[in-house]
């Protein structure tokens, strides 16, 4: 018990997993700690992952060398939080990733929790916070006006898809939630936390007629989108900076904090996820800069969370009860 204690008055850190993608870049490398494999487009750090076949892995303490599936399955208690010991899910049930846009995504849907076992996929609801976005950054979310399945169809088939797509200047420090079933491609010039259902089923409906990292194109999921899309989804709108709530939803709450003095950032008994998104931060010991993950213990003591500059912001990430 004097070991669990120990670590509970300190938080808990994991190694980033790189993914290539072929619309990534190095913009990461901005960041500071993050590294990168050489030579090839990373689009996505996986920081908070517990699934099969990724899993996050701490990087240093107490529990160092341990999964956190581990964690949820052995510890759920002491680090997530009482509330959470009659939780059926087998997995922690969040996946959170920075991603890098270097240049435009497919335009994807992910299936609706109704419709996703029957396809053999996982539902997957999502926000995006735009961490850092270049002038002219857009993304793409739901449906123009008027546009029916019959016509997104035709354009499928004869050209066009971008003009039914509902296309969102957006700037550093909003953010936009999507649901399952909301039609979405991120553009260039992105550079995004993403907190989402832990799942990765995504089916992508159209590429831009770009080839993928082998050379071919990349495979299509058109039935299963067709499926999976909210054609009554219409010009969705972005959040803006000084909103301090970027998502409140059945599946996670996610608010924004301006630090201008120490505080405790949990709800009453439970964790907390953070990531540093505007200057440095200080907690159990450590500082935290632009990018930096942490897990605040729900047992813990005497870690609050305190600004290192004037610009000390941090996204707080919880888990309904």
């Amino acid at each position: 018990m004097g070991i669990i204690v120990h670590q509970m008055n300190s938080v808990i850190t994991f190694n980033p997993l790189a993914m290539e993608r072929v619309w990534g870049g190095r913009r990461f490398e901005s960041l500071p700690g993050k590294k990168l494999p050489a030579g090839v487009p990373v689009g996505e750090l996986w920081e908070v992952v517990d699934r099969e076949d990724a899993q996050s892995v701490v990087d240093s303490g107490i529990f160092e060398g341990e999964t956190l599936h581990g964690l949820w399955q052995k510890h759920r208690n002491e680090i997530f939080g009482e509330d959470y010991l009659a939780s059926p899910a087998f997995r922690f049930p969040l996946l959170i990733k920075l991603l890098d846009a270097a240049d435009k995504l497919s335009v994807q849907v992910h299936p609706p929790a109704d419709k996703a076992v029957a396809m053999g996929g996982e539902p997957k609801t999502e926000v995006w916070y735009f961490l850092e976005s270049l002038p002219e950054a857009l993304v793409y979310a739901g449906l123009k006006k008027g546009v029916t399945q019959a016509e997104f169809e035709q354009r499928l088939a004869t050209g066009g898809v971008e003009d039914t797509l509902h296309a969102i200047p957006v700037h550093t420090g909003e953010s936009i939630f999507i649901p399952s079933g909301r039609l979405h491609a991120i553009g260039g010039g992105n550079l995004i936390v993403e907190i989402q259902q832990n799942s990765d089923t995504t089916y992508r409906v159209y590429d831009w007629g770009r080839l993928g990292l082998d050379g071919a194109p990349r495979t299509l999921h058109v039935r299963e989108s067709m499926e999976s899309i909210d054609f009554n989804d219409f010009e969705p709108g972005v959040s803006g900076a000084d909103s301090l709530m970027v998502a409140d939803c059945p599946l996670f709450r996610v608010q924004k904090c301006a630090l201008s003095h120490s505080q405790d950032v949990r709800p009453k008994g439970r964790f907390a996820l953070c990531v540093s998104t505007g200057g440095a931060v200080r907690c159990g010991g450590r500082v935290f800069q632009k990018g930096g993950f942490f897990l605040i213990p729900a047992s813990g003591e005497r870690l609050e969370v305190a600004p290192v500059d004037e610009e000390s912001t941090i996204l707080v990430c919880t888990l309904p009860a």
